[in-house]
This record gives C-alpha cells, sequence and structure tokens, in this order.
C-alpha cells in the first residue's frame, strides 16, 4: 500500500468517526455518551495525521521543490527523475504498509454510508438476564402518582426485596424493547445496559402477562400491576407483570441505560 493510500485511509476513518460521534447520535447505539468526547478527539486527530502525510507533497513547499529539481536536472543536461528509485537495489519499495490494512477499508466505509444497528431482541433473547443482587435494606415510601414511572431494576428490587411489600397493587409504567420468550414463554419488556460498550453488554428483563407482543425489538411503555407468584419481597417473587395497557413509543437516543420510561406519543 501506497503512503498516499495510507493517507487516505485516515481520513476515511477519521471522517467516519466524526460522523457517527460529532454529526450523528449513532455512536450511542455502541457506546455510552460519555466516550463520546474520546471519539470525537480520535476522529480529529486521524484527519490531522492524513493531512500530515499528505501535505509535504501537495503542499507550496512540495511544488517548489518540484520545481528545483527540474531545473537543475535541465541546467546538468539531465532528464529530471520523476519516480524514485527503489531503495537497496532490490527493486521493490518497502516503505509502504502492509496490504493487509485495506481490511480497514470496509469498516471504516460502513461507519460512513452503513452504520451497524444497535443491540436488541437477538442479542437480550440469547444471554441469561441481569440478576438484580445489590440488596437495599431500606426503601423510600413510593408516591402516590398512578401510574408510578419505575426502571426495570426498581421494579424488581422492590418485588424481591422490599419486606414492605409496598408494590402490591400498585400500578406501574415501565418501558422498553420487546423481546420473545423461548417457545411459549411469553414476552419480555427489555432494558440492555452497557458498562462501556456494547461488548459488556447485559440485559434486565421483565416477564409480561395478559397482553400480546409487538414484534421483537419495538420500543414500549407498559403498565400494570404486579404478577402473584412466590412471596412478594424474597427472591422467590417473579419479576413478572400483568399489563393493562402496552402502547408502542420511539426509541430513545441512549437506549442502553436503565431510565424512568418515557411517555408514550399522542
Amino acid at each position: 500500500m501506497k503512503r498516499s493510500a495510507q493517507a487516505f485511509l485516515l481520513l476515511l476513518i477519521g471522517s467516519g468517526l466524526l460522523h457517527v460521534s460529532l454529526f450523528t447520535d449513532l455512536c450511542l447505539r455502541y457506546v455510552k455518551p460519555g466516550m463520546r468526547p474520546v471519539l470525537i478527539a480520535s476522529g480529529v486527530l486521524l484527519l490531522v495525521l492524513a493531512t500530515a502525510d499528505v501535505w509535504p507533497r501537495i503542499g507550496p513547499n512540495a511544488r517548489r521543490g518540484a520545481t528545483k529539481t527540474h531545473e537543475h536536472a535541465a541546467d546538468d543536461g539531465d532528464e529530471p527523475d520523476d519516480v524514485a528509485q527503489p531503495a537497496h537495489g532490490h527493486g521493490h519499495d518497502h516503505s509502504g504498509v502492509p496490504r493487509v490494512a485495506w481490511l480497514l477499508f470496509l469498516p471504516a466505509l460502513s461507519l460512513l454510508v452503513y452504520a451497524p444497528p444497535a443491540l436488541g431482541s437477538y442479542t437480550a433473547s440469547r444471554e441469561t438476564a441481569k440478576v438484580v443482587v445489590t440488596e437495599q435494606q431500606t426503601f423510600e415510601a413510593l408516591p402516590a402518582t398512578s401510574p408510578l414511572p419505575m426502571t426495570l431494576t426498581q421494579f424488581t428490587r422492590r418485588v424481591q426485596q422490599d419486606s414492605t411489600q409496598a408494590i402490591s397493587g400498585r400500578t406501574v409504567r415501565m418501558s422498553g424493547l420487546v423481546t420473545l420468550g423461548q417457545g411459549h414463554d411469553g414476552w419480555y419488556l427489555t432494558r440492555i445496559l452497557i458498562s462501556c460498550c456494547a461488548a459488556d453488554a447485559q440485559s434486565v428483563k421483565v416477564r409480561i402477562h395478559g397482553a400480546p407482543s409487538l414484534p421483537a425489538d419495538t420500543w414500549v411503555s407498559v403498565t400494570g400491576t404486579w404478577h402473584p407468584g412466590g412471596t412478594l419481597g424474597t427472591q422467590s417473587a417473579p419479576a413478572e407483570l400483568d399489563a393493562s395497557t402496552v402502547e408502542k413509543i420511539d426509541r430513545p437516543v441512549n437506549g442502553y441505560s436503565d431510565s424512568l420510561p418515557i411517555a408514550p406519543s399522542r
């Protein structure tokens, strides 16, 4: 690979990073918002490196140098050399970079043309749901709001750890994406969580009863009450909901967090 091609790849990758992190929100499909400044800085750095690699050959100094070379060759009665001779007389130029570097071309181009979709039900349905193990000894009184907005983690913790059983009979509202169960296992309201990037994704799920599911990966807001089972306030109680309403919503900009539900569009 010639150095000009190397500079082109740097330019392509840098432009792709800036496209997904600075000019659009596509990077939030793969990383947490806190990583966005790092991606922007990386994109800018790659563009600077590409420019620094190309500029000596296209800038004003390069043109002046080429003119002087031709003038010097004319004074000596020699023909100017348009192509540099290979080093060490081997007949090959070893100053470039390996051809394997071209493997970067397609993923770099995809950042500009086709960004891979965010993680969804395919990932969530093939892994065990994240277990909410952090013990909470005391719980604040639940507000009187009805339906009560909750995250999936908050709901699970209230169901399995709150000995006061304050969640019993309360109408709650949660949002997430639809994940289909295996066989006749119903469907789940799911949130995919990441610590850094999509590679370390985990999911938290609440099984939904009493309502037909929308297609997998649809973002929904679900209202309902806890589905009885086991002993409420202990680990034997399932994180399940008897749904009264299921409404389609727009996917949030950052869907990789277990945040409070989004109100359905009217």
